[in-house]
């Protein structure tokens, strides 16, 4: 739900132009009331309904109207979807006002919340506004919520599945809360990381620059990003898409520390796309199903969305199926086959990482785009990686020689900047700005220490 505070931001072009919406709604609602319960209201001229205001692009929602072009149904179907968030009690005190005595009305449609106690539109509620009793109408409305139509193509509004057994008209029509928040606010917040979306936003302050990588690698991933700068270009403007599958699928592959997840999160910066890591242990379940669900709810918000999936050791997932044995291993495959089927149609960029490419299950390796290798940094990386690192504000103690470091230690680039950040701990603790030997030495110590090495 939007706060207060948010919506007294909202600038007065923009409320005006909700304002003047939401007038029409009503009156196509109160209409449309009338005339199917007219044997329970006093007979009254019906009221021409007004057309919505022009789209005037002062503000996020009139900009959206305009870029899509929507028409008077169109609108009507997005704002039965968005006035919940904004007025709670719409549709009840129009429903009260037209049918005074209590009772069941089951062309309304409609549900209650578990914590919302105001009426929430169904795809019933779709249908009575757009088509009243007319059953062919009615039939072209269903298919145009079950897909056909634009908004729900591009998935701003959704219309949730009912409970089993029941129609599907039943279920909740939904605004993606992105979108309300844009058309009610002006702005966007970044989704929160949940077991209902296990993601997390990946950002850097790092450059392209900053990235010490082989040459081979380096070029792999500027084939990979003109693909997330020209593909909508590719496929639309060449006519590609029926020939060419939607998406990319890139897999990188390395040991820990080679730059994987720094690559995959410049990748999105540099083409200003939101780079989004999936923690792999919230969409697993023990439960059957509920791993698919959570896939299933993960895509199902990322798409449309122009965001890059970085699923980060996915070999718990991606990893290779498991020969048969009893009814875990059959749902595990199952798992491992409903991915591949989500991977395969999303249309955005999803980026695997795995430290060994033989890791991943076959059946996926056959269907990446990209397959690129995060190798240790050789001698000349490492040195690359270590003067690239320090900060510009201190000094080496003479004792210090970069070469040798680079020479002598085998590290990866997480590691060097572990060792990095000690270092300079260590002088910050001692009240100075010199770098000593003694410190990179036993910096270095530990980073072995983890791995169970010795130097």
């Amino acid at each position: 739900m939007v706060t207060i505070s948010q919506i007294s931001a909202v600038t007065s072009a923009q409320l005006d132009y909700l304002t003047q919406s939401l007038t029409v709604l009503e009156i196509a609602f109160i209409q449309r009331l009338r005339h199917s319960f007219a044997a329970l209201n006093q007979v009254s001229p019906p009221q021409e309904i007004p057309l919505f205001p022009p789209c005037t692009r002062d503000d996020s929602y009139s900009q959206f109207i305009c870029d899509h072009n929507l028409d008077l149904d169109s609108q009507l179907l997005l704002l039965l979807a968005l006035v919940p968030w904004f007025q709670p009690n719409f549709f009840d005190r129009l429903i009260q006002n037209a049918l005074p005595e209590a009772g069941e009305y089951p062309e309304l449609g409609g549900i209650r919340g578990r914590q919302h106690r105001g009426f929430l539109p169904t795809g019933d509620t779709a249908l009575f506004l757009l088509a009243g009793d007319d059953l062919q109408t009615r039939l072209h409305w269903q298919a145009q919520l079950w897909g056909d139509h634009p908004l729900v193509q591009q998935g701003i509004i959704a219309l949730e599945e009912a409970p089993e057994g029941e129609p599907p008209m039943s279920g909740r029509l939904v605004i993606d809360s992105e979108y309300a928040e844009r058309f009610l606010t002006g702005k966007v917040r970044p989704p929160r990381m949940s077991f209902r979306f296990p993601a997390q936003r990946l950002e850097t302050a790092m450059n392209w620059d900053d990235l010490v990588l082989p040459a081979l690698t380096l070029a792999q991933i500027k084939e990979l990003e003109n693909w997330v700068r020209h593909e909508h270009v590719l496929m639309n403007q060449w006519n590609m898409r029926k020939k060419l599958r939607p998406g990319c699928r890139a897999l990188f592959y390395g040991p820990p520390g080679t730059g994987k997840t720094l690559t995959a999160t410049l990748l999105g910066k540099a083409t200003g796309r939101e780079v989004y890591k999936v923690d792999l242990s919230m969409v697993i379940s023990k439960y059957i199903g509920e791993t698919e669900k959570n896939l299933a709810a993960l895509f199902d918000k990322a798409e449309h969305k122009d965001w890059i999936l970085f699923f980060d050791e996915a070999d718990s997932l991606f990893g290779k199926r498991t020969q048969v044995r009893d009814s875990h291993d059959r749902y595990a495959n199952q798992e491992v086959s409903f991915l591949l089927q989500r991977v395969e149609t999303f249309d955005g960029l999803v980026i695997l990482a795995s430290n060994l490419a033989s890791n991943v299950d076959e059946a996926f390796s056959r269907r990446f785009e990209q397959i690129i290798h995060f190798p240790m940094p050789r001698q000349g990386e490492r040195r690359l990686i270590w003067q690239k690192g320090l900060p510009d504000t201190v000094t080496l103690e003479p004792a210090v020689d970069l070469g040798h470091l680079a020479s002598r230690y085998e590290l990866s680039g997480a590691m060097i900047m572990n060792v990095i950040r000690f270092v300079c701990l260590q002088a910050i603790s001692q009240g100075e700005n010199v770098l000593r030997q003694a410190a990179f030495v036993e910096g270095i110590r530990r980073e072995y220490a983890k791995e169970n090495r010795m130097e």
